[in-house]
């Protein structure tokens, strides 16, 4: 069976989480203490894989547990329902038992109460089941005719029992029906037929991880005391039931060396799986031996016998206790062995609950464990998995993932809309999907770094208004990366590895941030191939990106995008400090004067311009569209001269020069003015001179 949705009641901190559906791989995400754990606690006890998990009074939430008890013996509330369905080897299993057509519903519907009582919900025709039992009777053709006419199986054995006559077939028939029902009726039998092919739930946290010693004569005595094992022990037990030992056998120790061999062949086999989706450390192996007690240690370690698990690091050449190292590995090693166990020993689908799966795995072995889930469980069984890790999202199935969040007066409330949750519910998915924006940008061949996004919509509305004009405009391979400032190119820089082929930064080139990239490039520890380029705005002078345009249009983006908060536009007057950049300029009017909060944002003007640009791009210089070719020119040259597209219909142009077929009509392929005008083309220009 399938488990398609499933919805938890009035359990825990779960008023009701609505129903969730269920997919092959299901990632359940949200903050500590939403209710991911109690949605799956209240999953498991559906159909325990360990068969003693049973929902308790102590489970109802509080709020409602004094009036629910009154009720409890009457009126059992369900705790947790399940929609399944059938996938079609077992439907004709379950009709060669029942009969054909017996079932109709394509979804069935099981509960489990309070009582811990299961509940189904499926239509069912009782006259296909009369059909079933005749059909293996090899009654006489008129007699079964006439029996077929009954609508119930009770209804046929009247029928049968009437009869005046009665063949031996006939007897056997009735013996049959007697056998099977006396004591249960129809829709009981079909449950039954049902409930062989539903799945078992295995649940798997942190503390199912096995500990390092464990005391043989400890185990034997709570096992025959009939005492509830630990979680920890139940995994512990599972490897034992992988080797084909008992507990007997090793307190005993009988045939050490064949129970050691077993133990280790058993170690050898999950390392070698789980090794396929390990890449941390591959040195590691578990190893197990047995030893007496020691008196002197703590009990119940201080007698009998003692299973000693051991992880070795051959790198190293050291072993050391299986709980005190490597928290990621033994978890690991802990789940496989307790999945194993269960695979083997278990004839039916599993529906695998991961709690918080990998807690204390490096980002890049949680990754590896997802691979893991998909490549491995998810093929052979549903795996429903809670996490508040980034890197415990697949990011290629977003649709697999439920937002859990504890809602007040609601309680725990699961969906797969992520647009109606808090951002704290949603964070570790806007971690991951910035982590994969960043991973996908440095891995880009060519990078070019400027200062923020306003960069980035003055390099696109630039660009558009000189490729209509039929300039070079940024080359599309470049993808551009935000940095802030110069002080973060350090560590953008060391992020990029050596994935790329060009890396360029379009900032004002000063002292300090010339500094910067001399000893980013002289870095021995990072050796880099490729020196990083600075390429500056403007070359005559100290310039942001924001200084290609004319002072008064720029000042003009900013009066309108900030009219509401100025109670009267800054003037060109106001803004007449030293300082050459005119966004420094506004920066320190706006904290002098306490405008906007004393903050100015130079998003806001380059946000207005793209907003309205197809009114504003119409006021800008000619002068500052040589400006922007000009630099469009310096940073494309930077790539390899191959193929350079540069939105000019196989133009060509590196450094300014005339490449293919130049310009747009001009000989240099670049606007009046620009290093070179289309009136003289001596190379001249009534425009400053823009070098590397």
């Amino acid at each position: 069976m399938k488990l398609v949705r499933a919805r938890v009641t009035d359990f825990k901190s779960i008023d009701d989480s609505g129903w969730v559906d269920i997919d092959a791989v299901t990632s359940m995400v949200g903050k500590n203490e939403s209710g991911k754990t109690a949605f799956l606690g209240a999953l498991k006890r559906l159909n325990p894989v360990d068969g003693d998990q049973e929902f308790e009074l102590k489970d109802f939430p509080r709020k409602g547990y004094v009036r629910y008890r009154r009720q409890h013996e009457a009126n059992p509330t369900t705790a947790v329902s399940a929609v399944m369905t059938l996938s079609d080897e077992e439907r004709e299993e379950v009709a060669s038992q029942i009969g054909d057509g017996v079932i109709l519903s394509d979804e069935i519907v099981v509960s489990k109460n309070y009582k811990n009582e299961l509940i189904w919900e499926f239509d069912m025709d009782e006259g296909a089941m009369v059909q079933h039992l005749l059909n293996g009777a090899d009654l006489p053709p008129e007699l079964a005719n006439h029996a077929g006419k009954a609508d119930s199986v009770m209804e046929l054995l009247r029928t049968l029992e009437a009869l005046d006559v009665k063949p031996v077939a006939v007897g056997r028939l009735i013996t049959s029906i007697y056998d099977q029902f006396s004591e249960r009726s129809s829709r009981d039998i079909v449950e039954s037929a049902l409930y062989s092919k539903m799945p078992k739930f295995v649940y798997f946290d942190e503390y199912s991880t096995m500990h390092g010693r464990i005391s043989i004569q400890d185990m034997l005595k709570r096992v025959d005391a009939g005492e509830d094992l630990s979680e920890s022990d139940r995994t512990f037990m599972s490897l034992l039931a992988l080797v084909g030992a008992d507990l007997d056998d090793l307190q005993n120790q009988t045939n050490y060396e064949y129970m050691k061999a077993e133990l280790e062949s058993a170690s050898i086999s999950i390392s070698d799986e789980m090794f396929e989706y390990w890449a941390q450390n591959k040195q590691l192996r578990v190893e197990f031996d047995l030893s007496a007690a020691d008196p002197n240690d703590v009990p119940p370690l201080n007698e009998g016998t003692i299973l000693h698990v051991r992880i070795w690091n051959n790198r190293h050449r050291v072993s050391v206790p299986f709980d005190d190292r490597s928290k990621g590995f033994v978890w690991f090693f802990s789940f496989l062995t307790y999945f194993s166990s269960i695979e083997e020993q278990e004839d039916c689908d599993l529906v695998l609950l991961l709690d918080e799966p990998g807690l204390n795995l490096h980002a890049l072995a949680q990754h590896d464990f997802l691979r893991f889930i998909d490549e491995r469980l998810a093929p052979k069984h549903q795996v429903v998995y809670t996490t508040h890790s980034p890197f415990m999202i697949n990011l290629n199935h977003l649709d697999r993932i439920r937002t859990v969040q504890d809602v007040d007066d609601r309680g725990t409330v699961i969906s797969s809309d992520t647009l109606s949750n808090d951002q704290d519910t949603v964070f570790p998915l806007q971690v991951a999907l910035g982590h994969n924006l960043a991973h996908t940008l440095f891995l880009a061949p060519h990078c070019l770094m400027v200062n923020s996004a306003a960069d980035l919509i003055y390099l696109q509305i630039l660009g558009e208004i000189c490729a209509s004009k039929g300039y070079q405009r940024l080359d599309p391979r470049w993808v551009v990366i935000p940095v802030g400032n110069a002080d973060n190119l350090p560590m953008f820089v060391s992020l990029l590895g050596e994935n790329y082929v060009s890396v360029a930064v379009l900032m004002d080139v000063t002292p300090k941030n010339k500094e910067k990239m001399d000893l980013i490039n002289k870095n021995s520890i990072i050796q880099r191939n490729n020196p990083v380029k600075w390429v500056e705005v403007q070359k005559i002078r100290t310039a942001d990106i924001e200084d290609i345009f004319e002072p008064a249009f720029y000042l003009k983006l900013v009066n309108e995008s900030y009219e509401m908060e100025l109670m009267e536009p800054v003037s060109m007057k106001a803004i007449s400090a030293k300082d050459p950049r005119i966004a420094l300029r506004l920066e320190a009017h706006f904290e002098a004067e306490n405008l906007a909060g004393g903050h100015f944002d130079s998003y806001r003007p380059a946000a207005w311009l793209l907003e309205n640009h197809a009114r504003l791009r119409q006021e800008i210089s000619d002068d500052a569209i040589e400006r922007a070719v000009s630099m469009f020119q310096r940073v494309n040259s930077l790539l390899p001269h191959d193929n350079i597209a540069n939105g000019l219909g196989g133009h060509h142009i590196v450094n300014g020069r005339n490449g293919n077929n130049g310009g747009a009509g001009r000989p240099n392929g670049r606007p009046n003015g620009a290093n070179g005008s289309a009136a003289n083309g001596n190379g001249r220009s009534k425009a400053p001179v823009f070098t590397l």
